[in-house]
């Protein structure tokens, strides 16, 4: 970073001594933009503009200074258009560093790309792509862009920092609607009212950005909203296609998500058969759920549709039962289909998925979703079914929907609630090892590990998508040894909730210990040691977010060759703190050590000031898990 900034604040100079410089010169960028920053907004101007309820233009301009190699990927242009978003116009330029133009492009020099995916069976996704591909630093790149949109459901964010690294010099939103129009928007880290003004039957609001230096996140930093300026807006009124909405309440938006799969809830009549031939027969109504959940799984497929309106409704159920696959839409229509059948009402559910992906603006109702799942209420508990798996149990959403917000839907319309959290007791990895350590530092290890809750996410999805040469080559890259071999493994999956899974493995370390004349130098910890070391920040400025609670427990047992016995052992050590706690252990029965540990990982949000405690809790650990049990040769 010192010195990127060292070279630009050179060229700031050298450009100063060109009279006549462009508008982009590197040298008219304040020197504090330039500290810390891999590229500069130099402007960003949104003009979006509502026609009505069925039609928006978005005219962008932005012109960014290329600082170095890690600036690069704010030189590509990349614009999604679709049967309802269109590319209009694209004019592109390329400046040196004195902000002299070397190139210009306009909307037939851009590449024409696809934009589906091999999981994708329709989409009608494209994209228009252009790179002036330069290394010359820095440079600027300039592009105009308008952006017809036949479809009110998106509106676009205003975010002038967009990710790590880049400064802004002025970036500004305006959005023109018509006055009796009701537009909605939230305001993150951006104190003033926007200007509002009026232009014939239209009003305008603006938002401006000027001077901010670049943004560098922290360890365990909170969400990018929450660090830097951004503004979401959001319509009242909307239209896809022939399908009408409102957006100003949660109940509202629901009512149109409602309205794309009502009616396509009806199943063949052999499937209607099927399902009271598996489910009348079983009284219990969690089993006759994940029996049913069994049959669909056993049926269908995933994959993804994004096409026109598609992208939205749901095939109908009697499609998806004969041809025996759909997007996460139609594979939970379906289900919900097959348990109406049965007589067991479900909801469903809108979900923003993915695992870093849990936050929604529950205040500011807009859309904000990725994925849908379903949702089985019953008088003492409520079930959650992802339909998009052929290999997870009835019950079990994972790391992917966990946790969060989701908008179940019904004829009365939408209503917000949370999907389950799995606490630090459902997320368990309890290891048992036995080892034989021989003379000449050799290790041979049997370890038996039971995975639990979202600590067997990762190993689930390698068992069910992996060659067992893959899956070995996964091993490879998750044990921490110098020379080894795997010698055997294996992996059983239990029904449960949580859901486990239990692997066994059979390796054989080469130079686990270290032989000093008559000595040998072992780590009793085997195979859980923590690799999380932070460093100390005097000046941190952010909350501390830590989610995933998990607890570790691990038992060794380690066999020492005849003749060797401790000179030096580890005393015990026990940490208590409000981010989690920490113990091990180490003793000798019978010419064989007994090592044991265990940590407990707490989810929560500590202030700024706490860093220092985390930084030596973890330290303390790191150090703790590499103690060594000192042998010597009797």
């Amino acid at each position: 970073m010192k010195k990127s900034f060292l070279i630009s604040i050179s060229l700031i100079f050298s450009c100063a001594l060109h009279a006549g410089d462009g508008e982009f010169s590197i040298g008219k960028i304040p020197p504090f933009l330039l500290k810390n920053a891999n590229a500069v907004t130099r402007i960003h101007e949104i003009h979006f503009e509502i026609i009505n309820t069925k039609e928006t233009v978005l005219k962008e301009h932005y012109a960014i200074t290329i600082l170095n190699e890690k600036g690069d990927d704010w030189a590509q242009f990349s614009e999604y258009y679709d049967k309802h978003r269109s590319v209009e116009s694209v004019e592109g330029y390329l400046y040196d560093a004195f902000g002299k133009q070397l190139k210009k492009i306009k909307k037939k020099d851009t590449q024409d790309l696809s934009g589906v995916d091999e999981g994708t069976l329709m989409s009608d996704a494209r994209y228009k792509q252009h790179n002036f591909y330069t290394k010359n630093y820095p440079y600027t790149i300039e592009y105009f862009v308008q952006i017809n949109d036949r479809s009110t459901l998106f509106f676009p964010a205003w975010v002038p920092q967009d990710r790590e690294g880049i400064a802004v010099e002025k970036s500004t939103l305006t959005i023109q609607f018509p006055l009796d129009y009701k537009v909605r928007y939230k305001a993150f880290n951006y104190n003033e009212t926007p200007v509002a003004t009026e232009q014939k039957k239209d009003r305008l609001l603006t938002w401006t950005a000027s001077n901010l230096p670049a943004v560098w996140k922290e360890s365990f930093s909170p969400l990018w909203h929450e660090l830097t300026t951004m503004v979401i807006l959001g319509p009242g009124d909307f239209q896809m296609d022939d399908y009408k909405g409102n957006m100003v309440n949660w109940q509202d938006f629901g009512k149109f998500i409602y309205s794309l799969k009502a009616g396509r809830d009806q199943l063949p009549d052999q499937v209607k058969q099927t399902v009271h031939l598996i489910g009348d027969p079983i009284k219990d109504i969690k089993e006759k759920i994940s029996r049913l959940y069994e049959y669909m799984q056993k049926n269908t497929h995933y994959i993804s549709i994004q096409l026109g309106i598609g992208g939205w409704q749901p095939f109908d159920a009697k499609e998806v039962a004969t041809k025996g696959y759909g997007d996460c839409k139609a594979l939970t229509n379906y289900m919900y289909s097959i348990l109406k059948e049965e007589g067991i009402p479900s909801y469903y559910a809108l979900v923003r998925a993915g695992n870093g992906s849990r936050f929604l603006t529950e205040d500011f109702p807009s859309q904000q979703f990725n994925h849908v799942i379903l949702c089985v209420p019953l008088q003492k508990d409520t079930i959650w079914l992802e339909c998009t798996s052929q290999t997870k149990h009835a019950g079990y959403l994972g790391n992917f929907t966990d946790d969060r917000a989701a908008l179940l839907i019904d004829e009365t319309g939408g209503k917000l609630v949370h999907t389950p959290k799995y606490t630090l007791n459902d997320n368990l990895q309890v290891r048992k090892i036995k080892a034989l350590l021989e003379e000449d530092g050799t290790l041979k290890v049997a370890v038996d590990t039971r995975y639990q809750g979202l600590q067997q996410d990762d190993i689930h999805e390698m068992m069910h998508s992996l060659s067992r040469e893959k899956m070995k080559e996964y091993l490879h890259g998750q044990l921490d040894f110098g020379t080894y071999d795997i010698d055997k493994f294996s992996y059983k999956q239990e029904k449960s909730s949580p859901p486990c899974i239990d692997e066994t493995l059979q390796i054989t370390v080469s130079n686990y210990a270290t032989i000093t004349g008559k000595r040998m130098f072992i780590i009793p910890n085997i195979m859980s040691r923590s690799g999380r070391k932070l460093r100390q920040d005097s000046a941190r400025k952010y909350d501390i977010e830590l989610g995933f609670e998990y607890k570790d427990v691990d038992s060794v047992q380690i066999a020492l060759p005849r003749g060797f016995s401790p000179e030096a052992m580890p005393p015990p050590v026990m940490l208590f703190s409000k981010f989690g706690n920490y113990s091990c252990s180490v003793k000798l029965v019978d010419n064989k050590l007994y090592y044991y540990r265990s940590i407990e990982h707490f989810s929560g949000r500590y202030n700024a000031a706490s860093y220092a405690e985390l930084v030596k809790f973890y330290d303390r650990i790191y150090k703790a898990d590499r103690a060594k049990v000192v042998l010597v040769r009797s």
